[in-house]
């Protein structure tokens, strides 16, 4: 039976511009756009400050662009520091079934092979739908997902972004196979990095492991070789992470449709389980006018993992903006006592707000199992708000705002973009790279496009 990562290779290979519709590209552009906003933003957060201060003593050719600052550095640097500055303020994009991920994380691999070699904008949007298709697949594959496994889904990203890098570099089937091979042999990531108290490195693992993908591929460009049967093999990823891989999900129908579209958008900077809680509580906050001090006790009916790792003790005591924005009670109390949940609800004066804080301990999260059952074709939630006056008020939700089913609008997604854009940038410069993104195909050489960025 031909390895697996030969199939995914074949497909990376074989894929053309010409085999996008008008609808996979519009897609593409939607996402750099909302991958764009969280960057600029995002490039100005603590942890990510910290990463450019390192990386620019640690120099690198200066190929490429560091987003929101003004130097360069090689394409290995430049594809860890966009991408954690894309993922720093845990708002861009996520895709949830078996596993989550994020696979705007590896949208800066393609930026940063495509600005390095003066490639088009088209090769850069090959990229990104090879990105969106293998992570996406990826986690669908594992039965159940690699999280219940105690494994994060970093270790999916470390085979998806190899193929991106190995593409626009020109590998060809054998040479993305070394490619996926070398990234795949070491990049597997433990759970705790999402688990109790949060700190940097649970925006900081999937960037490293974009990043490898472009090592990776420069390896293997070189001549390096890697392990072919690194998900089947003797000692793989199967055999490693146990039973349970339906591979039909990852290789079966390659090419067929993309499934981009099918990717959801953050409407709040928290982790993605959070999101239909959040959406339903402000609606009950906005249409009964409900004030924090009315507030006798909150209940969160959801599924089992958000009850778990979102609700556990850790949770109701966030002194960091990384376990804020992973508690289910704080966002709840944040959505309660302020009305909106944005990234002003994470910074350091907010984790202490007493408004904010005296409500954590009203707030009880229960795991349903209809809910779990329904999981994750819907994501189920129904919050339950007590107030004093002994009068209750409930929403159920089935899927939050950003869903593909529920999706942002273009007035809804510029206006998160400007939001975000406009902490670094003034209007007209927002502008300018939102035409940009609209007319991407108008760039012959990716570098031009990634000046507007700094």
């Amino acid at each position: 039976m031909q390895a697996i990562s030969r199939t995914l290779a074949e497909f990376v290979s074989k894929l053309k511009f010409e085999d996008l519709s008008e609808n996979d590209v519009f897609q593409v552009k939607r996402f750099l756009i909302d991958t764009l906003g969280c960057a600029l933003a995002g490039s100005r957060v603590e942890d990510t400050e910290i990463a450019v201060k390192v990386y620019r003593e640690l120099g690198g050719k200066p190929d490429c662009t560091v987003i929101g600052h003004n130097f360069k550095t090689s394409s290995y640097y430049s594809a860890f520091l966009n991408s954690l500055s894309a993922r720093a303020m845990d708002y861009n994009d996520i895709y949830w079934k078996a596993d989550p991920s994020h696979p705007s994380d590896i949208i800066p691999v393609a930026m940063a092979i495509a600005e390095a070699r003066h490639l088009s904008a088209k090769d850069f949007i090959i990229g990104v739908i090879i990105a969106y298709e293998i992570e996406m697949r990826l986690c669908e594959f594992a039965v159940p997902g690699i999280r219940e496994r105690g494994w994060h889904h970093a270790t999916l990203t470390q085979f998806a972004s190899p193929f991106v890098a190995g593409k626009l570099i020109g590998l060809d089937v054998d040479g993305l196979v070394r490619a996926c091979g070398i990234s795949g042999c070491h990049n597997l990531t433990l759970g705790g990095a999402v688990a109790g108290k949060l700190t940097m490195m649970k925006n900081t693992v999937d960037p490293l492991a974009a990043q490898s993908g472009v090592v990776a591929a420069l390896l293997a460009e070189g001549g390096y070789t890697g392990t072919e049967a690194v998900f089947e093999g003797k000692e793989g990823l199967f055999h490693c992470l146990g039973e349970g891989w339906d591979t039909d999900k990852l290789i079966g129908g390659l090419g067929e449709r993309f499934k981009i579209g099918d990717c959801s958008m953050k409407a709040f900077p928290t982790e993605a389980l959070t999101h239909s809680p959040i959406s339903a509580t402000l609606e009950l906050v906005h249409s009964h006018e409900i004030r924090a001090e009315e507030v006798k006790s909150v209940t969160v009916r959801t599924i089992h993992r958000a009850a778990d790792i979102l609700a556990d003790p850790s949770k109701y005591h966030p002194d960091s903006k990384e376990t804020a924005d992973h508690s289910l009670p704080y966002c709840i109390a944040a959505a309660i006592a302020d009305g909106q949940v944005t990234p002003r609800q994470f910074k350091e004066d907010k984790l202490h707000d007493p408004r904010i804080r005296g409500l954590l301990n009203k707030i009880k999260a229960i795991a349903d199992e209809d809910f779990e059952k329904a999981f994750p074709a819907k994501q189920c939630t129904e919050v339950t708000i007590e107030l004093n006056n002994g009068i209750n008020h409930s929403k159920k939700l089935d899927f939050p705002q950003g869903d593909p089913r529920n999706p942002m609008n273009k007035e809804q997604l510029e206006t998160k973009f400007n939001s975000l854009a406009s902490s670094i940038f003034d209007g007209r410069k927002c502008s300018s790279l939102l035409d940009a993104c609209y007319n991407l195909e108008g760039f012959d050489d990716f570098a031009e496009f990634m000046k507007l960025t700094v």
